[in-house]
This record gives structure tokens, C-alpha cells and sequence, in this order.
């Protein structure tokens, strides 16, 4: 299915809201491959929508990718956060693939064939210390090494593996995710996005074709705007897995919790609704989560105006700061919705059978994703002193 238009995308993204929302406690509590609703969300036509119009997409823009992707996140931000990476390798495709890569990936990308990067790895002095290689394998590539955190990667039909090349370049290297050598495994233990199954990828000399490795150290020569836009999705998973909160603790007032008696004895309320304290802090978290989505749609449309490619480094740098003030802001009121939620229900709101506590652990595990502090920082010395920010992907 093509989705042509913004509102055909928004409205597919809400019907697959719709149908996945119930099952989000118990896809959370099993922490299994949520297969059947993968293959909802590959059938639905959104794994398409930021394809280019000339490689059979529809070249819709960042605001309609983030109002996907937030309209997602309310129902379950685990199944919002699993094609995050797919639409990051649609990003470098369309910056840095070759017309032949392109008429080759692209087109099943919009039969809902999703392509997970798989980038990620544990150990090494810091986080982008590869130790997965791409060496000579007769007229080909042979790909070694081990990934983890690589959510999609499980239901993909393609895997776009970062390593270094002899040159000791990052390169991605595009593989059917069903290549001989190569295993995903299901160990993700984390306390919560439990069901992207982000667990460990592992390359034992498998084949690459040599015209599927993609020069990703070029993203980063110039300024770009590919860190953006994957930040973006992460700040458009963390607004929705606020209003998701909100919307559980609001259904759960209304429905089940009990007034304060103080608040019965001294003003006769009697449904929990009422209580005034109730009120105030419902008033204060629903703005912060209202100012939450303002603030992602505003960061989407300094993106689509600015295009995929930066005119120059302030160009870029305004990009950048624009997704990181989303992202930021966006990470803390999660956290604080999913956690003052408590204070909202009452102490039966904590009862696991009502699975409550999935938001706290959702925002709480999306959130350390890449440090918040990082990107205040370089947001005050952009303000500040014209400081732009550094040329990488996480901003």
C-alpha cells in the first residue's frame, strides 16, 4: 500500500494506534517479538512514507514522520521505536546510496520490507569504538563482528551493519537479515521498550556484495542533517510515550481511584476527578505534554523547511538545536508524566495487573538513550556564543 498524502499517513498511523493499543501491557509484560503486529505495520504502507517520490515513495517530510511515529508512541512506544532505524537507513540511502543501491532497496522498503541498522556494540573505550570488520573475501566483502541494542533488526528484511573497512573507514554493509552467518538473538533484559527485543546481532564471516556497502563516513564530512531527523523520531517516541501516560492516568481517575477523605470531608467531592490537588497536578502535566508536542511539531517543521541537506554548517547547526530542544525536553516530561502518574492513581494505581508502571520504565530506558545533559549543553552554547554543535548522528 502507497500512502500518498500526510493525512493518509496520520490516519493509517491512528488506525494501527487503535489496534494495537490494548495488547501494549501485555506485549510489555511477555517481552516477546511482536510479530503479528510487525507485519500490521509493514502491511499498512507507513514503512514507506519518507521513500522519495522518485524511488516509489511518497517524499513525505519530517512533520508527517513525527506525527507517525508520536501517534504510535501513545499506544506502545516499543512498536514506534522498532522503525526508527528503518527510516534512518532510508535517510543515508537517499544521502549517500548509489542510484543502483537505491533502485535496489528502495523499491521493497515500500512493499514493507523494513531495514534495521544495526550500529551498536558493547565494550570499547566509548560508543563508537567498532570492532566489527569488513575485509576481502575473494571478489566480494566478509562481515565479522557482534551488535547489540538492535531493535527491528529481529523482523527486518534487511540488516544495514556498521564496520570498518581496511581503510578504517564506517561503512554500512546491507545484508538479507536471513544470510548464512548470520543470528539474532532475543536477549534483551532491559526494564523497559522490553518489546523491541533490541537484543545481539552476530556476523560469522558473512558474504556482502560488494555493490551493497554504503561510504557512511561520508554523512559526516559535511554538515548534515541525518542526526537530526533520527533524533527526531526519538523525541517524537518520548511526546507520545507522555500522552500515552497522561491518557491511562486520566482513564484511570475517572474510572477507579477514590477522593482523598480529607478532600470529601472539607468540599463533599466525591469522585477523585474532583479533588482539587488532583486537578492542579492533571493541569500541570497535561501542559508540559501539550507544550511537548508543540515544541516536536515546531523542531519537524525547521526540518522539512530546511530539506535533507543542510546549505551550510549554521544551517545545519539550526537543524540540530532545534531537534535537541524537542529531544530534550521531550525526555523529561516523560519521565515526569510517567512517574507523577503515581501521584494521579494512588497507591492501587500501582498495582501491576493494571500495568501502569510500563510507562516509567518505557520513558525512564528510551530516555538514556543519548544523554539529555549533552544536548542542553550544546543548546546554551549555541544560544550563548554561536557555538554550533558537533557533525555526528546524535544530534
Amino acid at each position: 500500500m502507497r500512502l500518498a498524502t500526510h493525512a493518509e499517513a496520520v490516519s493509517a498511523a491512528e488506525s494501527f494506534a487503535d489496534t494495537v493499543r490494548s495488547g501494549a501491557a501485555d506485549r510489555d509484560r511477555s517481552g516477546g517479538v511482536p510479530r503479528a503486529e510487525l507485519n500490521d505495520f509493514d502491511r499498512s504502507g507507513l514503512a514507506g512514507i519518507t521513500v522519495p517520490v522518485a524511488d516509489g515513495g511518497a517524499g513525505l517530510g519530517s512533520r508527517t514522520l513525527a506525527e507517525v511515529i508520536r501517534t504510535i508512541a501513545t499506544a506502545d512506544p516499543a512498536l514506534a521505536q522498532i522503525p526508527q532505524g528503518h527510516f534512518l537507513a532510508i535517510d543515508i540511502l537517499r544521502q549517500l546510496g548509489t542510484p543502483e543501491q537505491r533502485i535496489r532497496l528502495l523499491p521493497t522498503v515500500t512493499e514493507g520490507g523494513r531495514i534495521a541498522p544495526v550500529l551498536a556494540e558493547r565494550g570499547g573505550t566509548h560508543a563508537q569504538d567498532l570492532k566489527t570488520r569488513l575485509v576481502p573475501d575473494g571478489r566480494g566483502w566478509r562481515l565479522d563482528g557482534v551488535k547489540y541494542y538492535c531493535t527491528g533488526a529481529i523482523t527486518s528484511r534487511w540488516l544495514a551493519a556498521s564496520a570498518v573497512d581496511p581503510d578504517g573507514r564506517t561503512v554500512l554493509a546491507l545484508v538479507e537479515r536471513d544470510s548464512p552467518g548470520v543470528s539474532i538473538d532475543e536477549d534483551w533484559p532491559a526494564m523497559g521498550q522490553r518489546a523491541t527485543v533490541s537484543g545481539t546481532t552476530t556476523f560469522e564471516g558473512v558474504s556482502v556484495d560488494p555493490g551493497l556497502v554504503v561510504p557512511y563516513w561520508k554523512a559526516f564530512e559535511t554538515p548534515q542533517l541525518l542526526g537530526a531527523r533520527a533524533q527526531l523520531v526519538h523525541a517524537a517516541i518520548e511526546v507520545g510515550i507522555a500522552e500515552g501516560a497522561l491518557a491511562d492516568a486520566a482513564e484511570f481517575v475517572r474510572t477507579r481511584s477514590r477522593p482523598f477523605f480529607e478532600a470529601y470531608r472539607s468540599s463533599q467531592v466525591s469522585v477523585a476527578a474532583d479533588d482539587p490537588h488532583t486537578r492542579l497536578r492533571f493541569g500541570q502535566l497535561s501542559t508540559r505534554a501539550r507544550a511537548a508536542v508543540q515544541l516536536l511539531r515546531w523542531a519537524a517543521d525547521v526540518l522539512d523547511e530546511l530539506g535533507p541537506i543542510p546549505a551550510g554548517p549554521d544551517t545545519a547547526a539550526r537543524g540540530s538545536i532545534a531537534v535537541a530542544q524537542a529531544k530534550a525536553f521531550a525526555s523529561d516530561v516523560a519521565v515526569e508524566v510517567a512517574s507523577q502518574l503515581f501521584a494521579l492513581t494512588g497507591a492501587s494505581g500501582t498495582d501491576r495487573k493494571y500495568g501502569l508502571d510500563r510507562h516509567w520504565r518505557n520513558a525512564r530506558t528510551h530516555s538514556v538513550h543519548d544523554p539529555v545533559d549533552w544536548k542542553y549543553h550544546h543548546i546554551g552554547a549555541w544560544e550563548l556564543s554561536a557555538v554550533r554543535p558537533p557533525n555526528h548522528g546524535q544530534i
